[in-house]
Formats: structure tokens, C-alpha cells, sequence
């Protein structure tokens, strides 16, 4: 492929262990609770619970069954009943309105493991309560998770982890792995979950919905009529080779890639007996299993062409372009009102109407008035409430031709003289958003000039992920660091984003924390980048799921 990486590169940490350490802390939690038990878990948690202990661990330690938490009366005969969630009120008021054993006389005991918190206390005489604190989840080797559906807008916790070695006795402090850490909290850059992803990881997650770093292949793609569940990592080497490729390189690398496994079966002609032998032992597993991952992503790619083209996806891809360039802005909103009015989709529409907003600060009122009242016609006056909640984060907003800087610096004027601190932060949230993408844009230079071809083959920047339209607002910033080693000649740039600077030594292993969630496209560009300049990034977030297709709070 078109990408190569640096053989000076550093090793990333062992994060894995982090997996390690969860498992053994759920197993011994569930020791706590000795003999057979029918363990109940939050539908959010099954699929990294599967990463940490499978199946057959929990039966190891006297587990017998497993069941969903799904609000319905519990149907378990087991006289020892053990629950796995997050901390929510609906989920525990379900535990105690479900015991109904005082009323009928019976004896069984109740554990309730809370994650990654415990915040209620047990409230009845035989229910325990204990926390698991699973914190980072490793999807792969550059990748960790909180694996949290909540930390989109909400509150976050990070922990930075100092490793240390022990010699001759003595503990001993080693230089930290990680030499730099960006913190980007999703609100920086608001443009970039809202642009069409390119790139072969993207698209598998906005067609198939990649959770925990797992994919289901319906039979569409399997040709079968099964649907199989694949995990999607570096250990998939198909996968690995094209994940952060454009998707118009895809088909002729897989193509060639069957071709190559075609000429490896081959070789079994005129092989004698004691070759066989070996070919069998030592080749043929191999191949049988690479056969199997390639025909599944050639099936993927196939069903991402037919639904891709049904939608329209090259005019949907220009427009979102030249919103993102500032130009042919009427061309564009026509574009999005005949998107609404055929109801093509409702999530991409509200994707565009979004987009439209943040890169021009805001619709004219008359705009506004009139994209809204089509969106309600073809979607439903339901989604008043959508467009309340995206107006009160700055998504979605109508431009203020009265609202001078004058008045709102009398308004923050206001704000500093009131000393209650809790009055002050209510007030500030309440102001308007303004978005200042042009300016950072123009700065940046974030849309790369058209006048040259750009040859996605060979990427020339991180700009390929959207076919050279766009380099994504949040891993430019951690270009231009590590570029000037520092914040020096940015500080009208953090200006406008209103953040702040961070101090940080020269390691080459960075760890980039996106509050928020982030796309798979911003971590092929982080890939990208990290090739280029022999570093390794590793990616950490609150939650992978709906950050591109559904990537919209409030709805």
C-alpha cells in the first residue's frame, strides 16, 4: 500500500495490561459471591465485558448463566444473583422493584458491581454492593477506550499512568513512556464528526457500526445465510493493510491481494509428497484463514459501493466540500433542502444542516426559518426539541446581525462582577456559541488548494481522508506542535479555540485524549502523521459509537 511506516518508531507500552488488570479485579469481585450465580449485564457492557472475560472464563468461576438487563421481571431460579452495570437510577430502581422474594418469602442473595463507579449503597439486608473500576479498555495496539456512551458533553475522567521498573530492591522511577499528551475536548472541532468519512474503517463503521472494536457481516456480505462477527484490529493483516486507506484504493489492493493468494495455492502443484507435507503444516492454514478475511471485506466493500451510491454519496461529498471551502453556499443549501424534501436521510440531513452552521457562524434567520420548517415537515415536529438541544450547543444556530461584540462584552462585564462562581459558569454556558472556523481555516490552512490534483494514492498529507478536501481540525493542531515543538507562533489559534497550553518533554510516544468521542477518520490521519514523523500516537476516547453517522446529542 500507498503507506509505510518508519522503522525508527518507537514501541508503544503494553496496554493490553490494562485488560489484564480489569479481569482479574472481575473475577475476584465475583469470588466475593462464593457458589453457583446467574450474572445479569447492562446491555452497554456486554460487548467490553467479551473483550476482558469471555464466555467460558465467567463458568470458570461459578457463573451459570448469563442474562441481558433488559427491565423485565427476573425469570432466574438461582439463589445468588449478580449484577454488572453503570451507576444509573432507571438500572437499580429495575433491581429492587424486580426482588419481589420478600413478598413471597424467599432467600437469595444480591450483588450489585457498579462500573466505573459505585454511587448508591445497598439499601436492603442481603444486597452487597462493590466496584469495578474499568477505566481504559485496549481496542488495539494504539487505541484505548473508556468505552462510556455518556462522555459525549459530560464529565470525564483520565488517568495518566506512571510505569515503574523495580531494581536491586528498590522501586525505582523510570522516564515515562508517553512524552506528550493532548487533551481535545470534541467541542475544538465540531467540523470534522460531521464530514462524510472516506477512508475503508470509516465507512465499515457508518454502514456496519463497528462496537468495541467488533464488526457483524450480515449475509449481504457473508453470501451466506449467516451473519458472522469479525473482530477488526491489527491482527486481521487484510484489515491492517487497508483500514486507513481511501476507499477508492481499496478494491485494487484486495484485488491483487487475491490474486497473490491464488499464485500461494498454486505452488501445491508438482509439489512431492514430503513438500506437501509442509505446505499442509505450514502455509496452508494460513492461507485458508487469509482466504476467509478477504472474501468478507471484498463483501464489505461491495455492500459500502451499493448503499454509498444509492445515497447519492459524490453530490453529498461536493457539497460537504464546498461548505467546507466557503463557496457555491446557495448551491449547497438547495442541495440540502432537496435532501430533506426526498428524505434521503435524516440523520445525514441533520448532519449538513450542521455543518452549514458551524462553517458559516451561523444561518440567516431566513435560511434558519425555512430549512427547519422543511426538516419538520418531512421528519416530524417531534424533533423541535432536536433542534433545541443542537442550538443550545452551538450546532446548529441562526446568525445575530444585533448582537455586536460591544454587547456581549458588556454581558461577560456583567458576568465577572458577580462573585457567585456557580452564577457565573450558568451564565457563560448560556451565551451564544460562536464558531470560529473560518478564521482557524484560513490559519491552518485547513482546506488545501484545489488547483493541484491530488493524488490519493500517494497522500501527500493528512488531507487524503477526505480526498484531499479537509485536514481535520483536531490533528492539524498536533501537527503544528510537534512541528514547532511547542505552542510558540499559536497563540491566536488557542485564542480562538479558547484552550490552553500544555507543557511536555520531547518523547516520540504521544497520547492524544479526545473528551467526546472521536472518528475513525481522525485516527487514520493520527496514523498518518505518526508514520511521517517516526512517532506512535495513541488514541484514547470516551466513546467510539455514533461519533460520524449519529453523531448528534439531543436526538
Amino acid at each position: 500500500m500507498a503507506h509505510s511506516a518508519r522503522t525508527d518508531c518507537p514501541e508503544l507500552p503494553d496496554f493490553f495490561l490494562l485488560k489484564r488488570l480489569a479481569r482479574d479485579q472481575l473475577i475476584y469481585l465475583l469470588e466475593q459471591l462464593p457458589g453457583k450465580k446467574d450474572l445479569f449485564i447492562e446491555a452497554d457492557l456486554m460487548s467490553p465485558l467479551d473483550r476482558i472475560a469471555n464466555v467460558s472464563t465467567l463458568k470458570q468461576h461459578e457463573v451459570d448463566k448469563l442474562y441481558k438487563v433488559e427491565y423485565k421481571p427476573i425469570v432466574s431460579t438461582s439463589d445468588q444473583l449478580c449484577f454488572l452495570i453503570r451507576p444509573r437510577i432507571q438500572t437499580v430502581k429495575w433491581i429492587y422493584v424486580a426482588n419481589a422474594d420478600k413478598a413471597t418469602g424467599r432467600f437469595r442473595r444480591y450483588k450489585i458491581i457498579f462500573t466505573p463507579q459505585k454511587v448508591f449503597p445497598a439499601l436492603l439486608l442481603y444486597v452487597t454492593t462493590d466496584e469495578w473500576s474499568f477505566y481504559l479498555l485496549p481496542l488495539d495496539d494504539d487505541i484505548i477506550s473508556l468505552e462510556l456512551p455518556e462522555i459525549a458533553f459530560c464529565y470525564c475522567k483520565l488517568y495518566i499512568f506512571q510505569f515503574w521498573t523495580v531494581e536491586e530492591g528498590e522501586q525505582k522511577a523510570r522516564q515515562a513512556e508517553i512524552g506528550k499528551v493532548f487533551l481535545i475536548d470534541r467541542d475544538v472541532d465540531f467540523v470534522t464528526p460531521l464530514c462524510s468519512q472516506v477512508v475503508y474503517e470509516g465507512l465499515v463503521d457508518d454502514i456496519f457500526k463497528i462496537k468495541c472494536a467488533c464488526v457483524e457481516f450480515g449475509p449481504d456480505v457473508t453470501s451466506s445465510d449467516k451473519s458472522i462477527k469479525v473482530m477488526l484490529n491489527s491482527q486481521d493483516r487484510v484489515f491492517n493493510e487497508i483500514r486507513n486507506e481511501h476507499f477508492s484504493n481499496v478494491f485494487g489492493f484486495l484485488s491483487q491481494k487475491a490474486r497473490n493468494l491464488q499464485t500461494s495455492y498454486d505452488k501445491r502443484r508438482g509439489m512431492d509428497i514430503k513438500q506437501m507435507k509442509t505446505f499442509v503444516s505450514e502455509e496452508l492454514k494460513g492461507l485458508k484463514q487469509e482466504h476467509r478475511l478477504l472474501s468478507l471485506h471484498i463483501g464489505a466493500c461491495e455492500s459500502i459501493m451499493k448503499k454509498k451510491t444509492k445515497q447519492d454519496f459524490q453530490e453529498l461529498l461536493k457539497t460537504e466540500h464546498s461548505l467546507l471551502e466557503g463557496f457555491e453556499i446557495r448551491e449547497s443549501i438547495s442541495f440540502i433542502e432537496e435532501h430533506i424534501n426526498r428524505q434521503v436521510s435524516m440523520i445525514e440531513s441533520l448532519r449538513l444542516l450542521c455543518l452549514l452552521s458551524i462553517t458559516e457562524n451561523g444561518l440567516l434567520p431566513k435560511d434558519y426559518r425555512s430549512l427547519k420548517a422543511q426538516y419538520l415537515q418531512s421528519y416530524g415536529v417531534d424533533h423541535l426539541l432536536t433542534f433545541a438541544n443542537l442550538r443550545q450547543l452551538g450546532l446548529l444556530v441562526e446568525q445575530q446581525p444585533g448582537e455586536t461584540l460591544t454587547v456581549m462584552e458588556s454581558k461577560v462585564g456583567k458576568l465577572v462582577n458577580d462573585r457567585t462562581g456557580g452564577k457565573l459558569s450558568d451564565a457563560f454556558s448560556s451565551l451564544a456559541k460562536k464558531s470560529n472556523f473560518r478564521a482557524l481555516s484560513r490559519k491552518l490552512n485547513l482546506v488545501p488548494k484545489s488547483d493541484e490534483e491530488y493524488d490519493l494514492r500517494v497522500p501527500r498529507d493528512m488531507a487524503y481522508i477526505f480526498s484531499g478536501a479537509y485536514v481535520p481540525l483536531s490533528c492539524k493542531l498536533i501537527e503544528q506542535v510537534l512541528e514547532r515543538d511547542g505552542w510558540t507562533g499559536l497563540e491566536e489559534v488557542t485564542r480562538l479555540l479558547n484552550g490552553h497550553e500544555f507543557a511536555n518533554d520531547a518523547q516520540r510516544i504521544i497520547l492524544v485524549m479526545f473528551l467526546g468521542g472521536c472518528t475513525f477518520s481522525e485516527i487514520s490521519a493520527l496514523r498518518f502523521l505518526g508514520r511521517e514523523r517516526g512517532k506512535h500516537g495513541l488514541t484514547a476516547h470516551g466513546d467510539l459509537t455514533n461519533v460520524t453517522g449519529e453523531y448528534l446529542p439531543g436526538f
